[in-house]
């Protein structure tokens, strides 16, 4: 298994959870449900796939929507619907934190392969770790996360801009790729919970 096959499965595992607890929040019914644990689980990838040329993982691989299916019926077996204020729990925010930072690597890691240049590395890892999410949100008609949270979209760009100086220098490999991971989740959590946000035009 490659790095950014586990990357992929990560992500899409933790983000399968995270849009069934946006898609609760919102009182939806079981096929809301769906819909919005697949828009956030693979929406980026899709996106991403389509801008690389590259087959579609979501649409070439039973085991993408399967692990969907098995979270959302995971979740609800253990009623994990029920939490009170779902969108400030620590269950969302690991779950979020976790698919963000792995699509982020996964996405940075297929542009850095496919050769792209800086801005293409750190603008398909940002596309990746954010465009499932925007698609629910926008489904939903509510604010994306990249746009009013605390260094959400920011952490995405950070990764990306590691992935490539990592590569660019030759060392690319499990180790640093798992470093890489450990301080994006430590960046986003320390942002989360220290409520750090970039300026705000008043």
């Amino acid at each position: 298994m490659t790095l950014i096959e586990v990357a992929e499965i990560v992500g899409i595992i933790s983000f399968a959870l995270s849009g069934f607890f946006i898609a609760s929040s919102c009182k939806l019914d079981i096929l809301g449900v769906f819909i919005a644990s697949f828009l956030t689980a693979l929406g980026g990838g899709v996106i991403r796939d389509v801008l690389v040329g590259r087959e579609l993982y979501a649409f070439t691989n039973n085991f993408a929507s399967i692990l969907v299916i098995l979270v959302v019926l995971f979740a609800i077996l253990f009623k994990m619907h029920r939490f009170t204020k779902i969108e400030k729990s620590s269950f969302f925010m690991i779950a979020d934190t976790l698919g963000l930072v792995s699509f982020a690597i996964s996405g940075a890691l297929i542009a850095y392969k496919a050769e792209f240049n800086f801005f293409g590395v750190v603008l398909l890892a940002l596309i990746t770790a954010v465009g499932g999410g925007v698609l629910r949100d926008m489904l939903l008609n509510k604010i994306p996360l990249i746009l009013d949270s605390e260094f959400y979209g920011s952490v995405a760009i950070f990764i990306g801009i590691f992935i490539f100086f990592l590569g660019s220098i030759g060392f690319l490999n499990i180790f640093s790729i798992m470093v890489v991971f450990t301080v994006g989740l430590t960046l986003r959590f320390v942002a989360y919970y220290k409520k750090w946000q970039l300026p705000k035009i008043m």
